[in-house]
């Protein structure tokens, strides 16, 4: 519960002070927390055959990202949008989404894990669990050493946070 040395709540706090009818929330595809449990990236993951490529399904993306930052009533640091095209990565201030601070190719960043990735399709649900293995493998190197695309994720300042932390698909 919140204590008076407490100043941000755990994802678990949030969603049991928000939740009064688990069938009404809606939440984000990924929510990823540091070591101590405070949310710190919210992901929209859409896989075949949509994407976020045509620019009304990225205004409709983006703006459910900031309902679900504002919702949250804490500043959660970064958000994201995954497709099998694209990896964009935002900052958010606690008022504002920036412009994506880093762009990645999918195929890139997943083949990794899934080393198919390009020949096949790659649908909802198997792209959620790509790129919650890929934050994963980030946050506790359970695949490498090295995740791909660490070092683009310590210049956005995202690794240094979800280092020893967990993910959690919905």
């Amino acid at each position: 519960m919140i204590s008076k040395d407490k100043q941000t709540l755990t994802w678990s706090e949030i969603r049991d002070l928000q939740a009064t009818n688990i069938e009404d929330i809606d939440f984000p595809d990924i929510v990823a927390l540091d070591k101590d449990e405070q949310i710190i990236l919210i992901a929209e993951v859409k896989g075949f055959p949509f994407n976020f490529q045509e620019t009304k399904a990225k205004q409709y993306a983006i703006l459910r990202l900031i309902d679900y930052l504002q919702a949250a009533k804490i500043a959660i640091p970064f958000a994201m949008l995954v497709d099998v095209n694209k990896i964009l990565i935002f900052q958010w201030d606690g008022n504002n989404l920036s412009e994506p601070i880093l762009s990645l190719n999918t195929g890139d960043v997943l083949s990794h894990y899934e080393p198919k990735f390009r020949d096949k399709r790659i649908f909802s649900l198997y792209l959620k669990g790509l790129t919650e293995a890929w934050l994963r493998d980030l946050a506790y190197h359970w695949k490498s050493a090295i995740s791909p695309f660490t070092k683009e994720m310590t210049e956005i300042g995202l690794l240094q946070v979800l280092e020893d932390g967990r993910t959690q698909l919905y």
